[in-house]
């Protein structure tokens, strides 16, 4: 028996995360994400997906982020019928994230054909998939519970951990020939998915106690780099909000739909009541974001103590207070553009390459009275990025813009852990099996920084893993 293993995407890059491992002729593919970038660039990337769907037995979800479902869809599209194994909340997260794109999909199908009949243009781009396809891959969702092992193969075994990225992440702890009898005999197979960091709201702290691994597949999204510290980063958005509030000006917060929207509204609730920052419209303005918090209510098996306390023992909401406003129809969202501040709008996408976000910056971006708040990665070629390094000029939307809001970064809510928090984390866990551990999900700067940190760390065996270059494991 041979493992062969190969990634075609996440590899020296951020987004799009799909890894296969090859059992003789059986595929197994670990997330099945969208690339995220520069729009056309991401684009062809995402229709030039194809694998052999005959071989491909099953595919393991780490988390409901796009650059790890997105594609789910598009194998649903073209056939494929298996099974995918998923957290309960991750099967209902992925979902929302699915529908909410193939709903982007066809609104910027709508919106560029306009655009390209109005300058006489030919326009042929259609959506990769519809909203069908996004109803047919969330029936194909297996749920499996943390620390729950399942065969899903009759010599493949698999078994969830809590990763603490976002509500339902995973690591996914993959046994290749399982045999209780003689485990030296077993090849174990740990994919990270993304690492999230101790002491964060919501949700627990990344799992430490599970069975040691022979290969770790481990993030590196921020590989080189060390985030605020958590007091910090709370002194700066206190900071934030009060200047921005003297000024009467916007704070614009680009998030994820998805934790990072319901973080900012736990801390937003926890600084207001502590009267830390004035009493202000805080709007959350994303459909999505409102469907998922809705999706955090059902989901009390992913609390950390903090929030399970507040609500399952005193029944209250931390994600909904009286300054606090979720906006769904687009003419609440067009209104917040008319209204006077001081205001703060949660709005997604958090990289800024879609959905509503993009019309508050059309509108707020060139206003000195304003703020862009950065709280969170910004892959290549994204309009965040341009945002984040400064740029004086932007184009949003076919226009150019002229950037006159102050930009603040912020990168303590970042739900990555740094390079110093996974080493910390692997120091936990138990490596005595230890053979090789791959880099994946991060830039290749990113990674090489890594690479050195862990070897100063001890652990030599490092291996940054090329783009759809396929490997025999030893």
């Amino acid at each position: 028996m041979s493992i062969k293993c190969i990634s075609l995407g996440a590899a020296e890059e951020v987004t799009g995360s799909k890894h296969i491992f090859r059992i003789d002729d059986r595929m197994f593919m670990i997330d099945c994400g969208s690339f995220q970038g520069k729009r056309k660039e991401s684009d062809e990337k995402n229709r030039n997906f194809d694998i052999d769907h005959d071989s491909l037995e099953a595919v393991i979800l780490t988390h409901g982020h796009l650059d790890h479902c997105g594609l789910l869809p598009v194998l649903t599209r073209k056939g494929w019928r298996g099974n995918i194994y998923a957290t309960p909340a991750t099967r209902d997260i992925a979902n929302l994230v699915m529908m909410d794109s193939a709903r982007i999909q066809a609104h910027d199908a709508e919106f560029l054909g306009k655009q390209a009949r109005k300058k006489g243009e030919k326009f042929s781009w259609k959506p990769l998939y519809d909203e069908n396809d996004c109803v047919a891959a969330a029936n194909q969702i297996i749920s499996l519970s943390y620390n729950r092992k399942m065969f899903i193969a009759p010599d493949v075994q698999l078994e969830f951990f809590d990763a603490g990225h976002i509500l339902g992440s995973a690591f996914a702890n993959v046994t290749v020939n399982p045999n209780p009898k003689e485990p030296e005999k077993e090849t174990r197979l740990l994919f990270t998915g993304d690492i999230g960091r101790k002491c964060k709201p919501i949700i627990r702290n990344p799992a430490i106690d599970m069975p040691a691994p022979d290969y770790i597949y481990l993030e590196s999204t921020y590989g080189n780099k060390l985030h605020d510290n958590h007091d910090l980063a709370m002194k700066e958005l206190i900071r934030i909000v009060r200047d921005t509030c003297a000024k009467k000006g916007k704070i614009i917060i680009p998030s994820f739909a998805i934790e990072r929207a319901q973080e900012l509204v736990f801390y937003l609730h926890l600084l207001t009541d502590q009267k830390k920052i004035p009493v202000v419209p805080i709007y959350v303005d994303s459909p999505m974001a409102s469907n998922a918090t809705s999706v955090f209510r059902v989901h009390p098996e992913c609390y950390d103590d903090s929030v399970n306390e507040a609500f399952l023992k005193h029944h209250k909401n931390p994600f909904g207070f009286n300054s606090l406003i979720y906006t769904t129809s687009v003419e609440d969202s067009k209104a917040l553009n008319k209204k006077e501040g001081p205001m703060i709008i949660i709005s997604a996408d958090g990289m800024c390459e879609a959905g509503r976000v993009l019309y508050h910056l059309a509108n707020e971006i060139s206003n000195p009275k304003n703020t862009i708040m950065i709280v969170g990665y910004m892959a290549e070629n994204t309009l965040g990025r341009r945002i984040f390094e400064g740029q004086k000029e932007v184009t949003i939307l076919g226009d150019k813009y002229e950037v006159k809001a102050k930009v603040e970064k912020c990168n303590g809510f970042s739900a990555h852990a740094d390079y110093s928090e996974m080493i910390e984390w692997l120091k936990e866990i138990d490596t005595s099996r230890l053979k090789k551990i791959f880099l994946i999900h991060g830039e290749l700067d990113q990674q090489e920084g890594f690479k050195q940190h862990l070897a100063e760390a001890g652990f030599n065996n490092v291996e940054i893993v090329p783009p759809d270059t396929e490997y025999e494991l030893e």
